[in-house]
């Protein structure tokens, strides 16, 4: 069981967005086929590219966070002691848990919205709810990868451990 749990925590964002890119990929390749071959293209193939797209991006940015991926100006990384690193590092997290927090619950209100009215899609004709889950979906994977990212620096300061800075894209 704490294998699968293992399996999960580490690979969880890399296969929601692998399903979704192969998602999105299809579906324009197969529309760019359509309008091109029969001169014709569907309402839905742009819906489900749309939607998928906005996954991406919510999922990939939780992907971001466990990977302290994000773009960040870190020339003052270079300066301080790693004390004060891995302090700045979690103020920067707990700023961003107050903003996770304050988008999901505005992000569920207008989820609710949709649910309470009956909003559909326009061209599935499906409950907009399920593509609207998007945002706060993705903002909970963001918290959720926060708190073990805050938890990891903790222990990271205890320990006298250097602090996780992810990995450099330039060197």
């Amino acid at each position: 069981m704490r294998n699968l749990y293992d399996q999960i925590n580490h690979n969880a964002e890399r296969w929601l967005l692998l399903v979704f890119y192969t998602m999105l990929v299809a579906t324009m390749f197969i529309e760019v086929l359509r309008r091109e071959i029969f001169s014709y293209s569907s309402i839905w193939g742009e819906e489900i590219v749309r939607y998928s797209f906005i996954y991406l991006a919510w999922i990939g940015a939780a992907a971001a966070v466990r990977e302290r991926g994000h773009i960040r100006i870190d020339v003052i990384m270079h300066y301080v002691s790693p004390r004060l690193k891995a302090l700045l590092y979690l103020f920067g997290d707990l700023v961003m848990v107050a903003v996770s927090i304050v988008a999901l619950i505005y992000s569920y209100e207008t989820v609710h919205v949709a649910a309470k009215y009956g909003s559909v899609t326009d061209g599935l004709r499906i409950s907009r709810v399920w593509f609207l889950m998007a945002v706060p979906f993705g903002f909970a994977l963001v918290l959720w990868r926060l708190a073990q990212s805050i938890l990891r620096d903790i222990a990271d300061l205890r320990a006298g451990r250097p602090v996780y800075e992810g990995d450099k894209l330039f060197d």
